[in-house]
């Protein structure tokens, strides 16, 4: 067999064990030394990579297989493909990075729901208290607006979008652009259960509105540690009243997604 462009010998030498197999391999080799040559910084945010031959010529593999790795990349926001114009790479900030984190959230199961929950009961604990000691006069107005949303809300989707705003600015002004971002996945991934207690639960719409209440007056008096021991208050609230419902549920035969309509 003749090797050509697209295959060259040290692929080539792969098909006996499984042409596929060793594509992937192949790949994921040159994912990693794209990732190794970012992370030197031989490539910052927004550097345009080497043309493709010359970059696979480097590499010691074929253009495909470059191909597949910078197509892999393009999917995590890595890098950037411009038609006509080049390969380049991203900004390589956390929201961008954290895209793809968001969208597999939403298809998790019930039991991984609750598992998102116990991550937000660690996180959000931290960074309220950290927003209580670094949060601005601006910042106080917007979550002053946010809180006042909520007790105006009419609906149980206004309410939950006025919590999740709420929390969006408490996670802004922590000043950490990794933990904003992870916080505003989990926000995402966990709107229906939010709005299913809301629906179901009695009282649960008044609690949630004192319970934010709390963590924006602990903030307001920057007093970190209270904010810290309201925020876990209040997230365990939701998480404790999903383990119930999930196992009221699975008894019945049924699960969240289900009864949720998602």
């Amino acid at each position: 067999m003749t090797t050509t462009e697209t295959e060259r010998p040290s692929e080539a030498n792969g098909r006996r064990g499984g042409r596929r197999s060793r594509n992937v391999s192949v790949t994921d080799e040159a994912i990693e030394r794209i990732r190794q040559i970012i992370i030197s910084g031989e490539w910052g945010p927004g550097a345009r990579l080497p043309r493709e031959s010359e970059l696979a010529a480097r590499f010691g593999i074929s253009r495909n297989s470059l191909r597949e790795a910078v197509r892999a990349l393009s999917l995590l926001r890595v890098l950037e493909v411009r038609q006509g114009d080049g390969t380049y790479v991203t900004s390589l900030e956390p929201d961008l990075l954290l895209e793809s984190t968001r969208f597999v959230a939403l298809l998790l199961a019930d039991k991984t729901v609750v598992e998102l929950f116990e991550v937000r009961r660690l996180l959000e604990p931290a960074a309220a208290a950290l927003a209580a000691v670094r949060m601005d006069e601006e910042g106080h107005a917007a979550l002053r607006r946010e809180l006042d949303r909520m007790t105006a809300a009419s609906s149980v989707e206004d309410l939950v979008e006025a919590d999740a705003a709420f929390h969006a600015v408490v996670a802004q002004a922590a000043g950490n652009s990794m933990l904003s971002s992870l916080l505003e996945s989990l926000s995402t991934s966990t709107m229906r259960a939010r709005l299913w207690r809301a629906r179901l639960e009695k009282g649960a719409i008044d609690a949630t509105r004192a319970e934010h209440t709390r963590i924006y007056e602990a903030v307001l008096a920057r007093d970190p540690e209270l904010a810290r021991t309201v925020a876990a208050a209040h997230v365990a609230n939701s998480e404790h009243w999903l383990r119930g419902d999930l196992a009221r549920l699975e008894a019945a035969g049924g699960g969240f997604a289900t009864a949720a309509g998602a």
